[in-house]
């Protein structure tokens, strides 16, 4: 069950409008990495988990506290669109100041969304649910957590040198520090996981079904071998049950594949038309 509590969680008050900025702000709203990816992406997986509670537990916290953010981050946008005069592009063609202001702007926050945010991103595109990973192992769904984390941080940082506008500076810092916490959360359950299950996912697997003697090998698919100085190159792999081996010159495990002719109902090119 969950409860609408009409205090913001943090502050979401700029000095001033900024349409521009309200444009830009989308991304960290409805982007690939933005707060309805993570809060959804952490609530699915957490609805999903079948028993581990504290797992389940922490999922519930993150995903609510990310609904909060997708909140705070609305009510910034849509201060920033106050004030803003509907202008036409008649208008604006006539002065090339207010052309170019409009020119970063978001006509949909005017038409579409009455000077308010949308579930879309900076350039207008509908928030989509396949940005989000609920597979039912924690292990790699905890691994996609980080990532989008990652992601949704460093968009934050970026953003923050975007505007000189204390208020939203004043936000973004909370932001970036539950982004903070975030990826430290994440790192912590990844490692407890990966104590318990090693790295690999899915660690149960039948080991007997893979062929072992290519899974801790590199192969160097590149002009040069710069990628053979890496740790992922030589010693002990990282799973503890191998040895990382490096080939330069990879050669193929199998023949050219020829097919067979396409029955004619099928309609392809013949072979003696090639």
């Amino acid at each position: 069950m969950f409860y609408h509590i009409k205090e913001l969680q943090y502050e979401a008050k700029p000095c001033k409008p900024d349409p521009v900025m309200a444009r830009k702000m989308q991304e960290i709203l409805g982007g690939q990495f933005g707060e309805i990816s993570v809060a959804l992406q952490y609530l699915f997986q957490g609805w999903n988990t079948r028993g581990n509670e504290k797992y389940r537990d922490l999922l519930m916290d993150t995903g609510t506290e990310e609904l909060a953010h997708i909140e705070m981050i609305s009510t910034m946008i849509a201060r920033l669109l106050d004030g803003v005069e509907p202008t036409t592009l008649d208008e604006a063609a006539k002065d090339p100041l207010i052309a170019a202001i409009l020119g970063g702007s978001n006509p949909q926050h005017l038409i579409v969304s009455g000077l308010g945010a949308a579930p879309k991103d900076s350039n207008g595109v509908p928030w989509n649910a396949g940005y989000i990973a609920a597979s039912g192992n924690l292990l790699a769904d905890f691994r996609a957590n980080l990532n989008a984390e990652s992601q949704g941080r460093l968009q934050v940082a970026r953003l923050y040198y975007e505007t000189n506008d204390p208020g939203v500076h004043d936000m973004f810092s909370w932001l970036l520090a539950r982004d903070t916490m975030h990826q430290n959360q994440w790192v912590a359950a990844i490692k407890e996981l990966e104590a318990q299950e090693n790295i690999v996912v899915p660690s149960t697997f039948p080991k007997e079904l893979e062929r072992r003697e290519v899974s801790h090998t590199l192969f160097n698919f590149s002009r040069g071998n710069e990628s053979a100085q890496g740790r992922w190159a030589h010693g002990p792999s990282m799973d503890e049950e191998g040895v990382f081996n490096y080939v330069e010159h990879p050669v193929p495990f199998a023949p050219a594949p020829v097919l067979r002719p396409a029955p004619p109902t099928i309609f392809d090119t013949p072979p003696n038309m090639m």
